[in-house]
């Protein structure tokens, strides 16, 4: 595997660890904030989430090129 390919997928098992470890350390947190959700409209959602992988994009460049 190049390089690159093992970059995203050790970056694709960060965030599995990440979110696994909040589920773990805050269930009952992570019910409220799902339940929380689903008061937010889709496009409020939608905006966030487009918002968060443009920055990580944008980070992810920024190291890359440095």
């Amino acid at each position: 595997m190049d390089n690159n390919g093992e970059i995203v997928l050790v970056a694709l098992a960060l965030v599995l660890v990440i979110e696994g470890a909040i589920y773990a350390l805050f269930p009952d947190g992570m019910k409220k904030v799902m339940a929380a959700m689903q008061e937010i409209p889709a496009s409020t959602l939608r905006s966030f989430g487009l918002a968060a992988a443009v920055t990580g994009v944008v980070i992810v460049w920024l190291i890359r090129r440095g």
